[in-house]
């Protein structure tokens, strides 16, 4: 690997893996990257590690640098495996009488959980602790919830730098380093990928991100670049990640409804097309998701940046499909809000899956518009004139309920 200097004397010493395919469910097509940095000053810090099947890949970085048992502290901004999977690692290689390990209080008790840090020399810090390492000087900023209670930021304030560890990065593995270098198309994927990040992992915190962020701004930090632990560092666009982070922490959403169903025997999937062109006549967006072709993260993302969603599910054994039903508690989870709802499918006999659907949507307490579309077997051409109708009022809906955001 080849160590990148992102401002002076602070180093990229991170990893690719390019390998990567799912991260905690979440499709990874292109891989990702274990991001953390060295600051050489007078005391050599180092923030956060790598993951530990990258430990190698890490020391080699650090040696072609330093060498390593010149760390003094090493700052941990989160104590997720693939961030501090390699701690122990670099602990012991430094000596752990030499070293000074910096973390949220959080992260300090959840460290003693991982490893043996009964020898350890570990610093809990809070929101405004500082600590001078030389010319530079960290500012620590607990993030708690963003997205683990132990999570915290750190701060370089004479380099305007903001290490961000999960927040504001990507699952993306790349040769480029900064926003900058993705050129052309590729530079709209790193926003398909942050909304990727936020909606699979952040959308539950959606207030606590808002306040954060607005906490940060008050603190009245100059930032000039954000260095996530994830994907590319921002340096030459690092409002855009605040930005967008705020607007989806508001309920920003297009103007679009997204279709994410599964079938059984097509019945259910030739429902979606005339759903699918009476919403487009009411010159509404429309965004069509199988979910035994997509990945479920992908699903939660369309899902995200459309203002309103319909879920079709043929029935099975009174209840949606399993796949449907699996989508559906992916989603419970991440308690979304914001977002208009109804449903629609097939049925053999007893029917089942749309009231379900409906019971779930209640769960969430998300809004709905009522009643959904079932039919039974094939759809009749009279069901194909109901479903377009079906289509052309929830669109007329969605407009009604978006105006509330605009």
């Amino acid at each position: 690997m080849i160590t990148i200097e992102i401002k002076p004397d602070i180093f990229w010493v991170g990893a690719i893996d390019w390998a990567m395919r799912d991260f905690h469910g979440i499709a990874t097509p292109t891989g990702t990257t274990y991001n953390n940095y060295l600051i050489v000053d007078d005391t050599v810090t180092l923030v956060d590690t790598v993951k530990h099947d990258f430990l190698d890949v890490g020391i080699s970085n650090i040696k072609g640098l330093i060498d390593p048992k010149r760390i003094k502290n090493i700052v941990i901004n989160h104590i997720e495996d693939d961030h501090m999977g390699a701690l122990e690692s670099y602990v012991n290689l430094i000596g752990p009488e030499n070293v000074t390990i910096y973390a949220s209080a959080k992260g300090k008790e959840g460290m003693s959980k991982f490893f043996d840090t009964s020898r350890w020399n570990i610093k809990a810090v809070k929101t405004g602790d500082e600590l001078k390492i030389g010319k530079y000087t960290l500012l620590f900023i607990e993030t708690p919830m963003l997205h683990w209670p132990d999570s915290m930021m750190t701060y370089v304030k004479e380099a305007k730098l903001l290490i961000s560890q999960d927040a504001f990065g990507q699952h993306i593995a790349t040769t480029a380093r900064f926003d900058d270098e993705v050129l052309g198309p590729c530079l709209n994927e790193l926003d398909e990928v942050l909304i990727d990040y936020y909606a699979n992992i952040l959308m539950p915190f959606s207030k606590l991100i808002k306040a954060k962020i607005e906490q940060i701004q008050k603190m009245g930090l100059e930032i000039d670049m954000i260095a996530p632990d994830h994907g590319v560092i921002w340096r030459k666009y690092p409002e855009k990640p605040l930005k967008m982070y705020m607007d989806m922490a508001n309920s920003k959403a297009l103007l679009r409804v997204t279709i994410i169903y599964d079938t059984m025997w097509k019945n259910t999937e030739q429902m979606t097309l005339p759903i699918m062109q009476g919403i487009r006549q009411e010159g509404v967006d429309c965004k069509v998701v199988k979910l035994t072709t997509t990945p479920i993260s992908v699903a939660i993302t369309e899902f995200w940046k459309s203002r309103a969603c319909l879920i079709g599910s043929s029935t099975l054994n009174n209840l949606a499909l399993p796949s449907v039903a699996k989508f559906m508690y992916f989603l419970l989870g991440l308690r979304p809000k914001d977002r208009l709802m109804g449903a629609y499918g097939s049925f053999g006999w007893g029917g089942g899956a749309v009231k379900w659907l409906y019971d779930m949507f209640e769960t969430m307490k998300l809004p709905t518009i009522k009643p959904g579309v079932q039919i039974q077997y094939h759809p009749s051409l009279d069901d194909v004139k109901t479903c377009f109708e079906f289509g052309r009022n929830f669109a007329r809906e969605v407009k009604q309920y978006n105006k509330g955001f605009e």
